[in-house]
């Protein structure tokens, strides 16, 4: 009987595709690779279907397609593209779990499909549940699908849960490193630039997740992730700034116990549980030696000098398409700050202004979001 679980991994080339595939070459015997979906990046792309000979490449980038097809012509493999092609591919029958991990508003549709075909979802895009966890959510009871978190944080936070169906949650503490600008003034992050703020600390992840970090985002959109992961209010959802990255999140009990997963800043670990749930399996990933630390510390995010986490909060607050709005906004801002084109405190004020002036819908369909997403486009484009 072959146990070998037959994965899909959207945005194979990003940071969590590639860490993903780390752990697929960890463990042959229990992973192979069915499928590979990449934006545009395709050298890495032919690289990685050279090493893991799957069925499937997809590029979302349809002017790639010829070009892919040539470079691929040696090996055993359909090559498709587009973005219909990366929300048809998850759908196919010898998928056993699809990795979750193309980056923004683009994971979207391909991740409601592949709640529909009942494949199990290894969630790295956050965005997914930012823009639509109602709707996902919904659908995930529907087809019995599980979602499991692949976020150090949401990870975290699911390991504490393991046993704890009967305890009620008083809190979440979600944790963040507070990036590279965390002691900073305002007046100095005024002239900070992309490749400042691309200097994280601790971790080693994507540039456009690294400036949401830096900006404070990611920790927004993990608190609304939370929201919808955990089925907890986003007021009982508390953000500490944790420098050190070794608490990745914890949970407070009504009891007042507080359980936390620790562990080395290593996003290879959370792919791998999620992967492997509910077994955990032997790894030569590093580990947190507590008496080499010495010490772990917890201090309030400061809301004036990264608002990024009250317009996530409030965006959750308002609810309807308004978290739509803010992914969408912050999307545009993101690439906008990365260019040159927008400063960075600049990022914050454009998206603010965007969930002032975009149209509201209380009970948004998917149609609705993704009307709202081009909408809440062309409002922030319009103040850069």
């Amino acid at each position: 009987m072959n146990l070998t679980k037959q994965l899909c991994i959207l945005g194979s080339t990003g940071s969590i595709g590639t860490q993903t595939l780390d752990v697929v070459l960890a463990y042959p015997d229990r992973y192979s690779v069915y499928a590979l979906c990449a934006h545009r990046s395709i050298d890495k792309l032919v690289e990685q279907a050279q090493e893991f000979h799957p069925e499937v490449v997809c590029i979302a980038d349809e002017s790639l397609y010829d070009e892919l097809s040539r470079r691929l012509a040696s090996l055993d493999c359909k090559v498709w593209a587009g973005a219909d092609a990366v929300a048809e591919v998850v759908t196919m029958p010898s998928i056993d779990i699809v990795v979750a991990s193309m980056v923004g508003y683009a994971g979207l549709r391909p991740t409601i499909e592949a709640i529909k075909a009942g494949k199990t979802i290894a969630l790295a895009n956050k965005e997914t549940l930012v823009v639509a966890g109602e709707i996902i959510c919904a659908l995930a009871q529907q087809y019995h699908t599980p979602i499991l978190p692949v976020d150090s944080e949401h990870s975290a936070i699911f390991q504490s849960l393991v046993g704890e169906e009967h305890s009620e949650i008083e809190k979440i503490l979600l944790t963040a490193s507070g990036g590279p600008f965390r002691t900073f003034s305002l007046e100095q992050m005024k002239t900070v630039t992309a490749a400042d703020a691309l200097k994280h600390p601790n971790w080693d992840m994507g540039a456009k997740i690294t400036i949401d970090s830096a900006s404070m985002m990611n920790k927004g959109f993990e608190v609304i992730e939370a929201k919808w992961l955990f089925g907890v209010d986003v007021e009982r959802i508390q953000v500490l700034v944790h420098p050190q990255s070794i608490v990745h999140s914890a949970v407070q009990f009504t009891d007042g116990a507080v359980k936390a997963q620790l562990g080395a800043p290593d996003m290879r670990l959370p792919i791998q549980y999620a992967l492997s749930f509910p077994e955990r399996l032997a790894s030569d990933f590093p580990r947190a030696d507590l008496l080499q630390l010495a010490s772990l510390t917890f201090e309030a995010p400061d809301p004036a000098r990264f608002p990024n986490l009250g317009l996530a909060y409030e965006a959750m607050r308002r609810g309807g398409n308004i978290p739509c709005v803010l992914n969408a906004a912050n999307e545009v801002v993101n690439l906008a700050f990365r260019e040159g084109r927008c400063g960075f405190l600049q990022m914050s004020d454009i998206i603010a202004e965007t969930m002032v002036r975009a149209p509201f819908i209380q009970k948004p369909a998917y149609e609705d979001y993704v009307a709202t997403d081009k909408e809440a486009r062309m409002i922030a484009s319009q103040y850069l």
